[in-house]
């Protein structure tokens, strides 16, 4: 038994060490907002946040978790978040949304970090977060209002 840290619910587990962080929130936790991209940590569709910092849940395992806290996209919260997710529906930044959890998840991170990011800034965050509808131009453009939503 494994117990983790879940959007500040603690959920215990039957789950081998080397079992993906990706598996033990979708099947056993039941969190489905995560989503399995390729597997590899290379599409950025699992993105999760790890006491506080983005990670690929695919390739993160639940015996490399100890006490760490896990937030998932059903757990986003705070300003920064509420913020970006308002702008992605004004703005329709989502094609067909598959990707958006883990977008939104490094979105957040971006932004409670380097709330004023340039477009190198966004580009070395975002990197490894893939778009299947390449609405990149749109994610890029969210990001942008977003930095302004909160400034002001």
């Amino acid at each position: 038994m494994v117990t983790l840290t879940i959007n500040g619910t603690a959920h215990e587990i039957e789950a081998e060490a080397d079992m993906p962080l990706l598996w033990a929130i979708r099947d056993l936790v039941g969190l489905t907002g995560t989503k399995f991209g390729c597997g590899m940590a290379q599409c950025g569709a699992c993105t999760v946040h790890l006491d506080g910092s983005p990670v690929r849940s695919c390739q993160t395992f639940v015996g490399d978790i100890g006490e760490s806290r896990i937030t998932t996209i059903e757990g986003l919260s705070g300003k920064v978040a509420e913020t970006v997710q308002t702008v992605w529906a004004d703005l329709d930044v989502p094609q067909c949304g598959y990707c958006q959890s883990g977008q939104i998840m490094s979105v957040t991170d971006l932004l409670t970090n380097n709330p004023k990011p340039t477009d190198d800034d966004i580009d070395a965050a975002m990197t490894g977060n893939l778009c299947r509808c390449a609405t990149y131009h749109r994610i890029r453009a969210g990001i942008h209002e977003a930095s302004k939503r909160l400034e002001a």
